[in-house]
């Protein structure tokens, strides 16, 4: 009888998921099988659980597939051809697999790969007891990274990449949006020596978390106009603005406080379309910056460095952790906007 392991499935397109019981993966060649120790919530799990149309797009042809794509775990097999890994190393992944092939995989702009694929979204997640993915998309950890905090670099890894979009050294700097990305992004900036780091987050439970980050200063835009606040705080307005919330307003803001000649890096996705003053960007003479996933394996390096000698701490927003029977807790609490990171363990 073929072996078989615990898993969060989207089974059918509508709300919802099941924990079912499915075949445990075999390993092919340049593959490693991983027992999953913790993976944590990530937005995309929550629109692909609420079936947005979003996911009513992209995963409606691979139903039936298992969900998740933030994990740690311990390697337990390796296919042929692996040499990147071995049995026994504890490793978290970049969910973005690349083709090698395009035009910009040639010029190792992997992070905007013509034909990613995901993990959980395009091929089976890690929301199970085991997953099998590419060797090469493994990064090796120590083995003294708590789990929960290992279980969270995918995202934090996009923190670090809108943080080092330009030198953030001495800087004033503003972070729109204080979802555990952007919670995430306060201590990044603060750890790359920012000379003080503003946020703005309606939600209060968000915004303490972002105090507990070491935020200089805490604003809430449903109370106070965010230019008035940041001009009063500033005189002229900051020198970059670190957008997490792809809220409409929130973009329009970044743009008004920005000082001239700053910059903006974009991380946040906005719902449809946005309209923004482009006279107001472009005689202010703003750098914008798109930002998507990581840079590979540049934002790794960037990232582990910050973990360990540079000080970095994402703990706080690491809120609560349940078992994998337990997911559909911390997606309630997702929905009240009423957690950080939430982090299911699994083995």
């Amino acid at each position: 009888m073929a072996e078989t392991m615990r898993a969060i499935v989207k089974t059918a397109p509508g709300p919802g998921a099941s924990l079912q019981e499915v075949p445990k993966p075999s390993t092919g060649p340049g593959e490693a099988l991983v027992r999953v120790v913790a993976a944590s919530i990530c937005g995309t799990d929550h629109h692909i659980y609420e079936w947005n149309e979003w996911a009513r797009g992209r995963i409606g042809p691979h139903i039936p597939q298992i969900m998740g794509h933030e994990f740690c775990g311990i390697v337990e097999e390796t296919g042929p051809g692996v040499s990147r890994v071995s049995e026994g190393d504890f490793v978290s992944a970049e969910t973005h697999i690349v083709c090698h092939e395009c035009k910009t995989c040639r010029r190792n702009q992997y992070h905007v790969c013509l034909n990613t694929r995901i993990l959980g979204v395009d091929v089976d997640g890690a929301f199970a007891d085991y997953i099998v993915v590419p060797a090469e998309n493994l990064w090796v950890n120590s083995p003294d990274l708590p789990p929960d905090v290992a279980s969270a670099l995918e995202p934090l890894g996009n923190a670090v990449h809108t943080a080092t979009a330009e030198p953030l050294a001495g800087k004033h700097v503003l972070v729109t949006g204080a979802g555990p990305i952007g919670a995430f992004s306060v201590g990044v900036a603060k750890a790359l020596d920012a000379a003080r780091v503003y946020v703005s987050e309606p939600n209060p439970y968000r915004l303490s978390l972002a105090g507990k980050m070491g935020a200089d200063h805490l604003i809430n835009p449903s109370e106070v106009p965010l230019r008035d606040a940041i001009m009063e705080l500033t005189g002229d307005g900051v020198d970059a603005v670190l957008e997490m919330s792809g809220s409409p307003r929130a973009i329009r803001d970044a743009i008004s406080c920005v000082i001239p000649g700053g910059h903006i890096a974009q991380l946040g996705l906005p719902p449809g379309d946005v309209s923004i003053d482009l006279n107001e960007l472009i005689f202010k003479g703003v750098r914008f910056y798109g930002i998507i996933g990581r840079r590979i394996w540049e934002t790794w390096e960037t990232m582990s460095q910050l973990l360990g000698e540079g000080g970095l701490d994402i703990r706080p927003v690491l809120t609560h952790t349940f078992d994998l029977e337990s997911f559909e807790e911390g997606i309630r609490l997702m929905e009240e906007g009423a957690c950080g990171k939430v982090v299911l363990s699994v083995s």
